[in-house]
C-alpha cells in the first residue's frame, strides 16, 4: 500500500473513531444539512449523522482504488497517477473536514457553515484544476465529453483551458469566506459556468480539428 493510501486509511479510521467516541454525546437527531444562508434546515438520525460521511468516504476511496485498474486506458492514468492519488487524498480530507464541522455544530458550537466551507471548496476546486491540466485521455477522470474522448488534440486543448478555469473558480470560491451569505453563488455558479464553457469549447475545437 502506498504512503498516500496509508494516509487515507488513517483519516477514514479516525473519522469512524470519532463517530463511535461522540455517539453517546449526540442528540437523537443531528443537524445534517445547511441552507445557502449557512443555517440548519435538515436533520438526520444520530447513527447516520455520525457515520454517513465516513461510509461515503470509504466507498469513494474503494472506487478510486478501482478506477486505475478497470479503465481501458489505465496506461494513460499511470502518466498522471501522482496527481490523481493526491487529489483522492484531498477529497478524503475535504469530507473529513465536513465531518468535523458537523460534529462541532452538533456539540453546540455555533458558526456559519457556508463561511467555513468556502475555503475548503476553494482548495478543492483549485487542485481539481491542477489535476485536470495534467490528466491524459481516459474514461473516468477529467473533462469527458464525446469530443474530448474522440480526439487527443481536443482533450489536450480542453483540459489546458479547463484546468485554468477550475483554478480561477477556486480563487472565486474564497469570496464566500468574506461574504458568507453569497457562498453558494461564489462556489456553484463558477462551476456551472466552467462546465458549460468546457462542453461547448470541446465541441468547437472538435469541429475545427475535423475540418
Amino acid at each position: 500500500m502506498s504512503k498516500t493510501n496509508v494516509f487515507i486509511f488513517v483519516v477514514i479510521a479516525v473519522s469512524f473513531g470519532l463517530g463511535f467516541y461522540f455517539y453517546p454525546q449526540m442528540p437523537s437527531y443531528m443537524a445534517s444539512h445547511w441552507g445557502i444562508d449557512g443555517q440548519v434546515n435538515g436533520f438526520i438520525s444520530k447513527f447516520w449523522g455520525l457515520f454517513l460521511v465516513p461510509i461515503m468516504t470509504l466507498a469513494l476511496w474503494l472506487l478510486f482504488l478501482a478506477i486505475p485498474k478497470i479503465d481501458p486506458l489505465k496506461s494513460n492514468i499511470a502518466k498522471f497517477r501522482n496527481y490523481f492519488d493526491g487529489f483522492v487524498a484531498l477529497i478524503v480530507l475535504f469530507l473529513f473536514y465536513i465531518h468535523l464541522l458537523t460534529l462541532a455544530w452538533n456539540l453546540g458550537y455555533q458558526f456559519n457553515m457556508s463561511q467555513f466551507l468556502a475555503p475548503a471548496f476553494a482548495v478543492l476546486l483549485y487542485c481539481a484544476g491542477v489535476l485536470i491540466q495534467h490528466a491524459k485521455p481516459n474514461w473516468f477522470i477529467g473533462i469527458r465529453t464525446p469530443w474530448t474522448l474522440s480526439s487527443e488534440v481536443v482533450w489536450d486543448k480542453t483540459h489546458r483551458i479547463g484546468g485554468k478555469l477550475f483554478k480561477a473558480a477556486g480563487i472565486l470560491a474564497l469570496g464566500g469566506l468574506f461574504f458568507p451569505g453569497l457562498t453558494f453563488y461564489f462556489v456553484i455558479l463558477p462551476i456551472l459556468v466552467v462546465a458549460i464553457f468546457t462542453l461547448v469549447y470541446s465541441y468547437l475545437v472538435y469541429r475545427k480539428e475535423a475540418k
